[in-house]
């Protein structure tokens, strides 16, 4: 059975994590079947829903492999290889967050766009207690996403956020019961699928690029929104509504 379930639909696709036996861990097998995933959306980008089966998000990296990785497997950026490639992925990813979201798992949904989660989420990073870093990410997303106070009570005094938490400083963007979850992924994949396509790629794109390139790209992808039909349709109707209703 793929560790990785993948179910393909017009305007998105939804994910889902499948090693329940190991809580979801993540491991060579998994980050393969990602990258084949990611190869998928950056061909026919669209809208992704990503989450875990049996109640658990990822518990983390697969610690069996870890303990057998050596410098050069840390220097091939096995982890923070793939999550950098989720997390430019063209379209937005939902991470819907059931249970546990701890180490290697925390650091695939930190690369997400949006975070959904569910009473049972657990956000964490206990890798300093295991003797290594959260080298995929979090040591610099966390921070980007919660603050630098936060960030550091999690990466360097192993706090472990709940529901609650997370969701007061908007690392979790909703907190549903787990029967509502993956309904709540998309509701908020049809809000973007509202929006008009390419105007959402490139407005991703231009809010993750370096400061410098500020404000060149943002003129650019404008100047290219500016040229589609569908920025002209969009506008049109925008115009003859308000009309209607003088």
């Amino acid at each position: 059975m793929s560790v990785l379930l993948v179910e393909e639909l017009d305007d998105r696709v939804v994910l889902r994590l499948n090693r329940p036996e190991a809580r979801n861990a993540i491991d060579q097998e998994m980050v393969d079947a990602l990258h084949d995933t990611c190869a998928l959306l950056e061909r026919d980008p669209r809208v992704a829903l990503l989450g875990g089966a049996g109640g658990t998000f990822a518990a983390g990296a697969d610690i069996g492999q870890l303990r057998e990785r050596r410098r050069d497997d840390a220097l091939r950026g096995i982890n923070s290889g793939i999550f950098d490639r989720v997390r430019r992925l063209p379209m937005p990813v939902i991470a819907l967050v059931e249970g546990y979201a701890l180490g290697g798992g925390a650091e695939l949904a930190y690369a997400c766009d949006f975070r959904l989660g569910t009473p049972t989420t657990k956000i964490g990073n206990p890798e300093p207690g295991l003797g290594i870093l959260a080298a995929a990410g979090a040591t610099w997303r966390l921070a980007e996403l919660v603050g630098e106070p936060l960030a550091k009570e999690v990466l360097l005094a192993g706090r472990v956020l709940d529901a609650a938490e997370a969701h007061a400083v908007r690392l979790l963007n909703e907190v549903v019961e787990p029967d509502d979850l993956l309904a709540a992924g998309h509701r908020w994949a049809d809000r973007i699928a509202r929006q008009a396509p390419l105007a959402v790629r490139l407005t991703k794109t231009v809010f993750h690029a370096p400061r410098e390139a500020h404000p060149v790209i943002d003129d650019l992808a404008q100047a290219v929104l500016f040229e589609t039909q569908d920025k002209q349709d969009r506008m049109t109707a925008f115009l003859e509504r308000k009309e209607k209703k003088r």
